[in-house]
């Protein structure tokens, strides 16, 4: 391991801890999750069982749907190997990159659980919107971090990553759709097994806009220095 090393998985591991925190923050805040959580979310609250393995079983799911668009793109790019992205060339290092995200995502879930033992819900909604603005910072500054390391992708950017490239659509446009397709999950579940919405909010709709601008602001003022730091080279 070169000195480098170290300071890219330190900041690779703060930016896990840091997502995870703003993940729970936007659950406490009692205004509404996030869309790629909110199917977890709404789980978690109708069955009583803890969100943090929820989001660990919504996360598996994401992973096994990785696999299955990465292999199906293998078959394609064998048949037209010239419409093979550069990037997207290894396969075999892609799949055990996938793979990687299970115990990933099993770690992350236990802090994430860690976290929702110790912070309370606040019940005044002076307090529940500052909530809100630290979960929509902490999950923008968290997955600016943690993505720009180029480690392990968390299954919920992996498995937008992997759609876009299955649909030929850019990663923004694909997250809004699978945030969308998410949230519409989500109503679903809450109408129908509890008969109201649950998870889906002001904090739902903020965070959709506001986790992007989060992590755009960031990377400009910090993502040159940090990868600098890292060895890494953009």
């Amino acid at each position: 391991m070169n000195k480098q090393s170290i300071p890219r998985i330190l900041f690779y591991i703060a930016g896990l801890l840091i997502l995870a925190l703003g993940i729970i923050l936007n659950t406490k805040c009692g205004l509404g999750v996030s869309p790629i959580i909110s199917v977890a979310f709404s789980i978690s609250a109708i069955t009583h069982c803890s969100f943090g393995n929820m989001t660990f079983l919504l996360y598996a799911i994401f992973v096994l749907a990785e696999l299955l668009i990465h292999l199906t793109l293998n078959h394609r790019y064998r048949v037209h190997p010239d419409r093979a992205p550069v990037i997207r060339r290894n396969f075999k290092l892609l799949l055990v990159m996938d793979l990687l995200q299970l115990p990933l995502s099993l770690i992350f879930t236990r802090f994430m659980n860690l976290f929702s033992a110790w912070i309370p819900a606040p019940e005044k909604f002076g307090y529940q919107l500052l909530i809100l603005a630290g979960g929509i910072i902490c999950t923008g500054i968290g997955a600016a971090m943690s993505l720009n390391m180029r480690i392990i992708p968390n299954p919920g950017d992996g498995i937008v990553q992997a759609i876009s490239d299955f649909i030929g659509k850019s990663v923004g446009f694909t997250k809004n759709c699978f945030d969308l397709f998410n949230i519409c999950l989500t109503c679903c579940i809450g109408l129908i097994f509890a008969h109201h919405l649950i998870g889906i909010g002001l904090g739902t709709v903020a965070a959709v806009f506001g986790v992007g601008r989060v992590i755009a602001l960031f990377n400009h003022l910090f993502m040159k220095k940090m990868t600098r730091m890292a060895g890494l080279t953009y």
